[in-house]
């Protein structure tokens, strides 16, 4: 179930405007309502406002009948109020999410309209995927307050987010923002402003090699979703690649990447870190060093720990239909 706190139960922020009302800015605005959060949402004239909030309500309805959420959320998502242009909505918010249409030239102008009407201390963030955060800030007069905010979809659900600061924002401005999504039950990550961050550019690497798994006859889609799902995919919801790497041998990684790169090139080239790992001797949990480092007494705990988690995801699994 979402979580549901008591309003003002947050010290900050005391109130929240969600500039877009698509699929993001409606899943971050039910995740931050259940907060406690009051949030003015507006969207690109005052029609799409008043029928976003009415797809929220049915948003919220359908959580409440899958027992999702609470019945409250209903009661609160009602008193949101209905708000017309963007300056009013903006004008006493603590925290401005910016969730408009994925194209650098339409947010620069909304960001720009957005930091004329918000109060000096306001933060404003930008919920991109994959636009160069430093260029949105490039074109704001006090660019200090700005950061990206990616979340991902469905926003109420997904815990992780990455946090992208400019060159010029704030520590302060970064850190009021993590401690509010973790207050949330969020696990934001701030990480830097490459092309398409952390989690896009791993997704995407992963997609191009199972729809090249494809296109080379070894497997339909529906056959490399269960692979993903039922082999290392089954792992990933609690440790990430390079834990998983230790815990599997990096000598075994660097087996496997010469066997590839014979058959199918460059793109699997053996990394430099992991060959240097392994020419040291460093194999992962089993000579007691890797990426990460490891006592004896760690090691037997992570493998413990490893294997009741994966008993216990195991039997989740074979519950559901």
């Amino acid at each position: 179930m979402l979580r549901m706190f008591p309003a003002d139960t947050l010290a900050w922020p005391r109130r929240a405007a969600i500039v877009g009302a698509g699929t993001m800015g409606l899943g971050v605005a039910e995740s931050w309502i259940a907060a406690g959060v009051p949030v003015q949402l507006i969207d690109v004239s005052p029609a799409q406002t008043r029928q976003a909030h009415m797809q929220l309500q049915q948003r919220v309805q359908g959580h409440v009948q899958a027992g999702l959420v609470d019945q409250e959320m209903l009661a609160r998502v009602g008193e949101m109020p209905l708000i017309d242009d963007l300056a009013s909505a903006v004008a006493d918010v603590d925290l401005v999410f910016e969730a408009v249409f994925e194209r650098i030239e339409i947010k620069r102008d909304v960001l720009a309209e957005i930091e004329a009407a918000v109060p000096p201390t306001a933060l404003i963030a930008t919920n991109t995927s994959s636009l160069p955060i430093d260029d949105l800030a490039a074109g704001l007069r006090h660019p200090e307050r700005f950061f990206g905010m990616h979340w991902f979809n469905p926003p109420e659900w997904t815990p992780g987010i990455e946090i992208i600061p400019a060159r010029v924002s704030s520590p302060e401005a970064i850190e009021q923002a993590r401690r509010f999504l973790e207050a949330i039950g969020k696990r934001p990550i701030v990480v830097g402003s490459g092309p398409g961050f952390v989690a896009n550019r791993i997704q995407l690497a992963l997609f191009r090699e199972a729809l090249a798994c494809v296109e080379d006859g070894l497997a339909s889609p529906a056959e490399v979703d269960e692979v993903v799902r039922s082999c290392f995919g089954f792992r990933l919801p609690f440790y990430g690649p390079f834990q998983v790497a230790d815990m599997a041998g990096l000598d075994v990684y660097r087996h496997v990447f010469d066997i590839l790169n014979r058959g199918l090139g460059e793109r699997f080239e053996v990394p430099a870190a992991l060959a240097a790992h392994v020419e040291q001797g460093q194999y992962g949990t089993k000579t007691g060093a890797g990426f990460f480092s490891y006592t004896p007494e760690q090691r037997a705990q992570l493998l413990i720990e490893r294997d009741r988690r994966y008993a216990a995801l195991s039997e989740l699994l074979a519950s559901m239909p």
